[in-house]
């Protein structure tokens, strides 16, 4: 593993355990050497994930549409900094540049790129591990849903397990090392 891509909010939520969370993966980041790719935005917790990153020395690669420059603040401080045309050139280049997928506490489009992501690699487009950082119980429903989803026969078990759930950055990344990937529904 080389990179690894973090989604999360161009907020920072109403929760300080949030941005500490986000410091916190950064150090984990930083002490693993694994480089960060991310939306490329300078606000709410991209921003801090990002500016510790580079803060502890670390690598940080930023991918953000040309619509999103001023909306999101496009961070100008970067290692690499790629501006696209659109979402989907900026969803796909994230994904071809990472190892893994985090999802940081977000909005839509946090939980839009974790669901692409896991359908990606539930269609065999991609084999990367695919993690929650559970940051104060942030995602304690959404695991619920996918546990519900997997009992109600809509999720196999193997594929509800793609989504890997821990509240602390260095276990979570520890399992992406160790982490088998689960066999694609249409091979």
């Amino acid at each position: 593993m080389k990179a690894i891509c973090i989604y999360c909010g161009a907020r920072t939520g109403v929760n300080e355990l949030y941005a500490d969370g986000a410091r916190a993966l950064a150090g984990a980041l930083v002490e693993q050497n694994l480089a960060l790719v991310y939306g490329g935005g300078k606000v709410g917790l991209m921003g801090i994930v990002a500016d510790e990153v580079l803060r502890l020395g670390g690598e940080v690669t930023g991918v953000i549409p040309t619509a999103l420059v001023e909306r999101e603040v496009g961070h100008t401080g970067l290692t690499r900094q790629f501006i696209v045309k659109d979402m989907h050139e900026r969803k796909a280049m994230m994904a071809r540049l990472s190892d893994g997928f985090i999802a940081m506490p977000g909005g839509m489009g946090t939980l839009e790129e974790l669901f692409e992501m896991l359908t990606w690699g539930q269609l065999g487009i991609h084999d990367k591990p695919v993690g929650l950082l559970n940051m104060a119980g942030f995602y304690d429903r959404l695991a619920g849903f996918i546990d519900h989803a997997r009992d109600e026969g809509f999720i196999s078990g193997e594929h509800a397990a793609r989504m890997m759930v821990d509240s602390d950055p260095r276990a979570l990344l520890a399992r992406f090392r160790t982490a088998v990937p689960a066999k694609a529904l249409y091979t």
